[in-house]
This record gives structure tokens, C-alpha cells and sequence, in this order.
């Protein structure tokens, strides 16, 4: 029964670990150590290095602890860093203290969805280097603390045959979610609808192995930019709604329909604007279809493989898309529009947009319009079923 179910915490599908110093050290021998990704300190400064980058940690990816006041992109110390941002034990008493039952978390030093590794010149090594974090997040990270934290995988994004590999190995260690691109075009790689079938092993493998195509906003190495000279936080309050490119994109590219069972999740991409899009997706459809189908191209513009009269864009987003919020309250107020099962909470940890310490409080204001069967769904509900994800029962000692 509903009325049994815990609503006092939530399950987090975006959060963030700032990689722990020793995470390729601790499993390479020591040959391989300054090929790989390590600390460097000069002085007062620390920043990674691989392959000759030098990769400072900006500070607004760990303010946890911090006042907004206190808030800059100066990079920081992994000394003045809250240990929640790297150890897994040390996280769970943030969690608590926030009522986030379970996390995913999307790495840092990498980028999210592995980009460092897609950029290396030396892929093979590189490879090697992606199987150690994957092994680590699943072993190490989500193994600290069963039924607490959803591992997410990277994959080699320059080769998806060894990707669809990865994804079985991964799978077969109970992983059931890797981060993918928003926009792979900006890495050098092709879309999502290149016409060689570039991406058809990842894809099929995520429909057979049931993977979570998880998507980050930034995961296409770009900055939202309004014109060149628009301030800064006119572009950061503009940046998440081109997570609506992402989602039309595979709206219309056939996917779903050659995939069944691939799902894709938006994170830190909000989900207040889905109506509209899906609203004009709709429009176009109705209206411009005909001469598309004809087989009539706009110059600098691809045609489409897509049945359009069958195409029913309210039921492909149903089935195959969730959107991730974090204080969206538009995107509540539209849940009959956008469906009380495609909507997840998350809470940024240890990011600057993040909900900590008031997670579940913030949370549970979000969602006290609803029914109780609608927020135990977006609190949590809609994550366990997404990432086939059992959750630890809640910890007994009420939070401080």
C-alpha cells in the first residue's frame, strides 16, 4: 500500500564524484603511473594530469559545506574538499543528513561521460583506464555501501563495438546505467542519426542489456551560449533547455522504434519545458510531414528514415524518456502532461546548483502538490524501477 511507503527520502540520479587521488594509481603498477591520471602539487596549487593536460578541480564542483556566499570557480584542494566528495563511507553521512537514500553519480576528472578518455591519444591505454574507473565505481564505489549508490559506466566512445562489449561486461557485474553524450557531433564523433549506423552497437546493446542511456548537461564538452558577449548567468539559467535538443533528436532519429527497450535519462537538464517541445514536436509533424516524406531537403538539412504517419511522439516519450529536475516546479505543476512515471528527483551533490543539506526538504516541498502515489514515484519510485535498482532499507538513526 502507498500509505506504507517511506516518503521521507529520495533517490538522487545526479550526483557527482570528485575521483579520489589514488583511483588509477591504487590498480596500475608503478610504470604506468604518470601515464595515468594523478595529482600533481605545485606549491599551493593541485590539479590532475594525463597525457600532458593539466586539469585543475573547479571549485562550484565542490562547494558542499560551503554558504552561496562562499561560492567561486576557483579551483580547490582535494584537502578543501568535504570527504563526501570522494569517499563513498564519508558520503553516506552527507546522504543521511540530506534523506538521499540512494545516489548516482555521474565522474569529474573524466568528464561526464568519459570525454577525457575519447580525447587520449593513446586509446588503447585509455581503455585500460576506463575498465579500472568502471571496476572501481561498481567494486569500490556502489560496493561500499549496498543497495545505497546506482554505478554508472563510462564507455570508449571512440569504438562502440568494444563499447557494446563493455556495456555486457558492465552488465554482467550489475551495472544497469552508462553516461553517453547529449551531443557526441561537438566531441568529433557522429550523431546520433549518422546514416552508416555509427552508434547501433551501443544502442542495441543498451536495448537488449537493459542500460539506462543516461545524458548529463555539459556531456557534449560545450558551453550554453547565447551570443558571444551574453553574460554568464544569462547562458547558466538558458543552458538546460538544450537538453531539449537531445530529446528531440532521439524523438525523431528511429531509435526507439528499431530499440524498444532503450530508455534514456536527462539529467540536471530540468523537464519544465518538455510540453512545449513535445507540444511543437506535434506541430511540425502534423504540418510539415508531407513534403518531408516526398523526400524534399532543405539545404543543410537531413531528411529522415522515420515512418512520419506512424510516428506518435506522446508515446515514444512515455516509453523511452525521464527527465531529472531539481527544483523544477513547473515541470510538477505539468506532471499530467509529462507523465507522474518519467519525472526523477536529483539533488547535484556536490555541485553548485545542489540541494544539500536540505535535499529531501526541498524535495518533499516540490512534490506536495501531488498525490501520495505520484511523490513516492518522483522521489524515488520511478528511479528503482528505471535502474532496476533495490534500495538499502532507510538508515534507523533519525538525521541530524
Amino acid at each position: 500500500m502507498t500509505q506504507d511507503r517511506n516518503l521521507d527520502w529520495l533517490i538522487s540520479v545526479d550526483d557527482h564524484i570528485l575521483e579520489p587521488p589514488n583511483l588509477w594509481l591504487d590498480r596500475l603498477p608503478s610504470k604506468d603511473h604518470d601515464r595515468a591520471p594523478h595529482i600533481v602539487t605545485e606549491g599551493t596549487s593541485e590539479y590532475w594530469v594525463y597525457e600532458g593536460k593539466k586539469l585543475p578541480t573547479s571549485g562550484l564542483s565542490a562547494v558542499a559545506g560551503k554558504t552561496k556566499e562562499e561560492f567561486s570557480p576557483e579551483p580547490v584542494t582535494y584537502a578543501e574538499m568535504r570527504p563526501g566528495c570522494y569517499d563513498p563511507v564519508a558520503r553516506l553521512e552527507d546522504m543521511d543528513r540530506a534523506g538521499v537514500l540512494a545516489s548516482l553519480c555521474f565522474p569529474s576528472v573524466t568528464r561526464f561521460c568519459g570525454q577525457l578518455f575519447n580525447e587520449a591519444q593513446d586509446h588503447e591505454f585509455a581503455f585500460r583506464l576506463l575498465q579500472i574507473y568502471n571496476d572501481w565505481v561498481i567494486e569500490d564505489w556502489a560496493g561500499a555501501a549496498p543497495g545505497r549508490y546506482i554505478p554508472l559506466t563510462l564507455i570508449p566512445l571512440w569504438d562502440p563495438a568494444l563499447a557494446a562489449k563493455e556495456l555486457e561486461r558492465c552488465a554482467a557485474k550489475g551495472a544497469t546505467g552508462f553516461a553517453f553524450s547529449e551531443n557526441p557531433e561537438p566531441l568529433g564523433l557522429p550523431t546520433i542519426h549518422d546514416p552508416a549506423g555509427y552508434w547501433d552497437p551501443v544502442m542495441a546493446a543498451a536495448s537488449d542489456l537493459e542500460m539506462v542511456v543516461s545524458m548529463h548537461v555539459g556531456s557534449s564538452s560545450t558551453l550554453p551560449s547565447i551570443s558571444k558577449d551574453a553574460p554568464f548567468m544569462a547562458n547558466l539559467a538558458w543552458g538546460a533547455t538544450r537538453t531539449s535538443g537531445t530529446m528531440l533528436s532521439f524523438l525523431f532519429s528511429g531509435l526507439f522504434t528499431r530499440y524498444p527497450n532503450l530508455k534514456i535519462a536527462l539529467s540536471e537538464g530540468e523537464a519544465g519545458w518538455m510540453p512545449y517541445f513535445l507540444e511543437r514536436a506535434e506541430q511540425v509533424l502534423d504540418k510539415q510531414r508531407h513534403w518531408v516524406k516526398r523526400g524534399v531537403q532543405l539545404a543543410g538539412h537531413a531528411g529522415t528514415s522515420v515512418d512520419l504517419d506512424t510516428l506518435d511522439i506522446r508515446q515514444l516519450f512515455r516509453d523511452h524518456v525521464f527527465g531529472c529536475i531539481i527544483e523544477d516546479h513547473h515541470a510538477i505543476a505539468s506532471l499530467d502532461e509529462i507523465g507522474e512515471d518519467n519525472i526523477m528527483i536529483e539533488t547535484d551533490y556536490p555541485h553548485s546548483d545542489s540541494t544539500w543539506p536540505d535535499s529531501i526538504e526541498v524535495a518533499q516541498k516540490l512534490v506536495a502538490p501531488l498525490t501520495p502515489e505520484q511523490q513516492y514515484k518522483v522521489l524515488r519510485g520511478n528511479a528503482e524501477r528505471l535502474y532496476r535498482f533495490t534500495p538499502a532499507e532507510p538508515p534507523a538513526a533519525p538525521r541530524s
